[in-house]
């Protein structure tokens, strides 16, 4: 029934140790340089809040009805 069922576990645990090396090499080497994160991180949050201020107004169901008495 499961012809491939071992060949699928061997080859996610192939992967598995692949990731666990590279993520010792990059522990090893001093870790992941994140200096440039939070200027990033700045510059993104900058550009999202300006597009949230310049966004037209929202449309209204109640200004929009003409008006009846």
């Amino acid at each position: 029934m499961r012809g491939n069922y071992n060949e699928e576990m061997a080859w996610r645990r192939l992967q598995d140790i692949q990731r666990e090396m590279e993520n010792r090499r990059l522990i090893s080497d001093g870790g992941p340089n994140l200096v440039w994160w939070p200027a990033r991180f700045a510059q993104r949050l900058w550009l999202v809040a300006g597009l949230a201020t310049r966004r037209p107004p929202r449309y209204s169901a109640r200004r929009s009805r003409p008006m009846t008495n």
